[in-house]
């Protein structure tokens, strides 16, 4: 059985680390209401809904903080790539609603 004080940091390290996944989950939230209206508005003007370039150098800069943040730069890199996928998602099915 651990002791009190061990248990006590694990309590506030947890609590800590659900205060991060709050904040992220909110972040990610606000990132997906502005990609909304990012499509939106790539819809209404014809636009695709995949801009490789931008991806391009999105996943460079994401790889730069990573770096610069002690984070995994490959981990950066995929979890970036998910959330690409998914906005493309979205933008083509918001694309798919203009065009009715």
């Amino acid at each position: 059985m651990s002791d009190p004080e061990t248990l006590a940091l694990l309590e506030q390290h947890r609590q800590s680390i659900d205060n991060i996944d709050a904040a992220v989950i909110h972040m990610l939230a606000e990132r997906f209401r502005q990609t909304q209206a990012v499509g939106e508005l790539k819809a209404r003007s014809g636009l695709p809904a995949a801009d490789p370039a931008r991806e391009a150098r999105q996943i460079e800069r994401l790889r730069e903080l990573a770096i610069s943040a002690r984070l995994d730069p490959d981990f950066a890199e995929k979890f970036l790539a998910f959330i690409i996928r998914e906005v493309i998602r979205h933008h083509d099915s918001i694309a798919g609603r203009q065009s009715r």
